[in-house]
């Protein structure tokens, strides 16, 4: 097996940077959208033959160093007792938000393996299909209760602040009860076969500092630890929109932070502390012409010569439009210029 992503995980010596996309097994890709056109995007996430085929397609198609499972971070929460739905043009809906007491009740804390059986096969079957590591994944407590508190995507989350200032009790409430879910699904990924775990807070960029100390980093270090306990698979904490929380987020105990493209990686190395990273490509930067784009991702490395360890990503997910040809570009780019 190609491990050298691992290893960059570990902070040990590599021959060449790995690469990876988030969303890289995606609607960006024509093979994609087949599988996808026979099914909704819920049947997918739950059947483990379909999300094997999905999360393999960007290995054999770009070469990256890495697979990432085929799921949502939105599944744990469906099987907490919520009701889930996907609406083309607006996405992830909650019908029945939660902003009481009862709604806190009444979540449940499942068991993984009974819950969510087809993810943990999915795991399975990827690795007896892979050549490369696969990275299993789940969303941050604080970001998984922003689409249960505001009942979907938003862009000011309003609903969500007013309850961690106005009904703090009830906030912890559902972090802890979250947080439980979020540690027992991790547990059962590592168990399952995954090789690495990210954890992606996509929507902690909008605290301040001070709110992140309080209301979200002690529930990601819980998690963090409960998994040391189990496991010794690398865990990446990707905190997006998060360059005013590095001094905070390299606390949470990964082994690797993400970075998103607003901060300069050779600052963010300095910063880090003894930390890998992974990134940080502007997703938009993939439309670049080729001989611009490959000096954007040469710079993106010769700044991040520095850090303990380096794993080259996009600063978010990969976008639909995104031509597939020039993220081929960007996979060889990589290993080209880092020696491979």
């Amino acid at each position: 097996m190609n491990d050298t992503f691992l290893r960059a995980c570990r902070g040990e010596k590599t021959d060449y940077t790995p690469v990876w996309f988030m969303r890289q097994a995606g609607r960006y890709l024509p093979e994609y959208q087949a599988v996808r056109g026979k099914v909704s995007f819920l049947e997918l996430c739950k059947d483990p033959e379909l999300c094997t085929e999905v999360s393999i397609q960007p290995v054999d198609i770009l070469d990256v160093d890495a697979a990432i499972m085929f799921s949502d971070i939105l599944i744990p929460m469906e099987a907490m007792n919520l009701r889930l739905e996907f609406h083309e043009g607006r996405g992830p809906v909650f019908p029945d938000p939660i902003r009481d007491r009862q709604g806190v009740d009444d979540l449940l804390v499942p068991d993984p393996d009974e819950a969510m059986p087809f993810v943990m096969e999915t795991i399975r079957l990827l690795r007896r299909e892979l050549k490369v590591p696969l990275i299993g994944f789940s969303g941050a407590p604080f970001t998984l209760a922003t689409y249960l508190i505001e009942g979907g995507s938003s862009k000011v989350f309003l609903e969500t602040k007013r309850m961690m200032y106005q009904a703090p009790e009830l906030y912890h409430a559902l972090l802890a009860k979250i947080t439980e879910c979020t540690s027992l699904y991790l547990q059962a990924q590592a168990r399952a076969g995954a090789q690495a775990l990210q954890i992606f807070d996509s929507w902690v960029g909008i605290l301040a500092p001070d709110d992140y100390r309080r209301f979200v980093l002690p529930y990601v270090q819980s998690i963090i630890s409960d998994l040391r306990k189990v496991t010794d698979v690398p865990v990446i904490y990707f905190a997006n929109n998060g360059a005013t929380l590095i001094e905070l987020t390299r606390t949470a105990g990964a082994d690797v932070l993400g970075l998103d493209w607003r901060i300069d990686i050779r600052d963010a190395v300095a910063r880090v502390g003894d930390h890998a990273v992974q990134g940080n490509l502007d997703p938009v930067a993939l439309f670049l012409p080729r001989d611009q784009l490959e000096a954007r991702i040469k710079r993106i490395l010769d700044n991040a010569a520095g850090a303990r360890g380096h794993i080259f990503n996009l600063g978010h997910g990969i976008l639909p439009q995104t031509p597939p040809e020039q993220a081929r570009i960007a996979v060889e780019a990589v290993h080209r210029f880092s020696g491979r």
